[in-house]
C-alpha cells in the first residue's frame, strides 16, 4: 500500500474518533448544562447526574483517543492546534476537569450552599466545552490565519483566542450547543422516569425548532465562509453525507413528537455523526486550512507521521478500537435501567 492509503486511512479514522466522541460526551455536556432547567429539587438533580455517572468519564475515552490519534498520526497538526491555540485549548481543558470533579464532589456533604455551587459548576463545564468545541471546529472549516515559513517549514499563528470568536465560529458554536441540547434532553428522556422523563421530553421538543434555525442558517453561511462545498461539487456523490445529516434531524422531531424517545435518540446520534462527517468530507484532504494562503494549508499529505508509524498504528487501531466499541457496547446495556428516586435516595454509593 502506498503512504497516501495509510494517510487516508487515519484521516478517516481521525474523523471517526471525533465524530463518537461528540455522539457520546455530546448527551452528557447537554444534560449537564440543561440539569438547572430539567431538575426542580435536589433529588432530581441526583437523577440526572447519576444518569450519566456510569458512563461520562469513559466517553471522555474518545476525546483521548482522537487528541492521541491527532499527535501520532499527523503530528504537525497536534504541534499548531496544542501550542498556538493554547488558550483556547487550556479553557477547554479546565472546563472538562472542573466538569468531573463536580459530579465526584456534588454529593460529598449536605450543604445546601456547596451542592448549589457544584450545580453552578456542572452547567457552566457543560456548556463551555460545547461552545468551544463548536466554535473551534467552526473555525477550522472556515480556516486559521496561519503561514508557513518555507525556508525552515515552521508555521506560525497569526490570530488569538479573541479571533476565534468569529462570526462564523460562533454561529458552529451555537449549533454545537443546541445540538447538545436536544441530544441530552432525549437522553434524559429515556433515562429518567416520572414528571423529569416528561420535562425532558418537552424540552427535546421545543429545542427542535431553534436547533432547525440554526443549522440552515449554518449550511447557509457555510458556502461563502468556507470552502467545504468545493469537494461536494466535484463529487456530487458525497452529498449523501449532508443529506443522511439532515434526514435524521428531521428524523428526531418526528420520534419525539409521537413520544418514540428512544428512536428520537438514536436518529440524534446520526445527526451528530453525520454532521461532523459533513464537515471532514468537505474539509478533505485539509486538517487545518489557511485562510492567509492555500499554500500553508496543514494537509494529511504533509503533516503525517511515516510510512512504517501509520502501518503499526494501523494493525493497533484495528484491534484496540474494536475493543473498545465492545466494551462500550457493553456498559450501556449494562446500565440501560432508568435511574428512578428510589436509586439515589438513601444510597451512599450515589452521586
Amino acid at each position: 500500500m502506498e503512504l497516501s492509503v495509510f494517510q487516508i486511512i487515519w484521516f478517516v479514522l481521525w474523523s471517526v474518533l471525533w465524530a463518537v466522541y461528540f455522539m457520546l460526551d455530546g448527551f452528557v455536556l447537554g444534560t449537564g448544562f440543561l440539569s438547572g432547567f430539567l431538575a426542580t429539587n435536589d433529588t432530581e438533580k441526583r437523577v440526572l447526574i447519576n444518569t450519566l455517572g456510569p458512563v461520562w468519564d469513559g466517553n471522555e475515552v474518545w476525546l483521548l483517543t482522537a487528541g492521541g490519534a491527532t499527535f501520532a498520526a499527523f503530528p504537525t497538526t497536534y504541534a499548531l492546534m496544542f501550542s498556538n491555540l493554547y488558550s483556547a485549548l487550556i479553557l477547554l481543558l479546565f472546563a472538562l476537569i472542573v466538569r468531573g470533579v463536580s459530579f465526584e464532589f456534588r454529593s460529598k456533604l449536605e450543604s445546601p450552599v456547596w451542592r448549589k455551587s457544584w450545580d453552578t459548576a456542572i452547567v457552566v463545564s457543560s456548556f463551555l466545552p460545547a461552545l468551544l468545541f463548536g466554535v473551534a471546529f467552526g473555525n477550522i472549516f472556515k480556516g486559521i490565519p496561519m503561514t508557513n515559513n518555507f525556508a525552515t517549514y515552521q508555521y506560525s499563528y497569526d490570530g488569538g483566542l479573541f479571533g476565534l470568536l468569529n462570526p462564523y465560529g460562533l454561529v458552529t458554536g451555537v449549533l454545537f450547543v443546541l445540538l447538545f441540547a436536544v441530544h441530552g434532553s432525549l437522553y434524559a428522556a429515556i433515562k429518567t422516569t416520572g414528571k423529569l422523563s416528561e420535562r425532558a421530553a418537552g424540552l427535546a421538543n421545543k429545542l427542535w425548532l431553534p436547533l432547525l434555525v440554526v443549522a440552515v442558517a449554518f449550511l447557509g453561511y457555510t458556502y461563502p465562509a468556507t470552502k467545504l462545498y468545493d469537494n461536494y461539487l466535484k463529487a456530487p456523490v458525497l452529498l449523501i453525507v449532508p443529506v443522511i445529516a439532515v434526514v435524521s434531524l428531521l428524523l428526531v422531531k418526528v420520534f419525539a413528537a409521537k413520544g418514540e424517545m428512544h428512536k428520537s435518540f438514536l436518529f440524534s446520534c446520526l445527526t451528530i455523526l453525520f454532521v461532523v462527517f459533513t464537515g471532514v468530507t468537505g474539509l478533505f484532504p485539509n486538517l487545518i486550512p489557511s485562510s492567509i494562503n492555500p499554500a500553508s494549508n496543514l494537509t494529511i499529505f504533509n503533516s503525517s507521521s511515516s510510512l512504517l508509524t501509520l502501518q503499526i498504528m494501523t494493525v493497533v487501531a484495528a484491534i484496540c478500537v474494536p475493543t473498545v466499541i465492545c466494551y462500550k457496547i457493553w456498559v450501556y446495556r449494562i446500565f440501560r435501567a432508568r435511574v428512578t428516586n428510589e436509586d439515589v435516595l438513601g444510597n451512599p454509593d450515589a452521586y
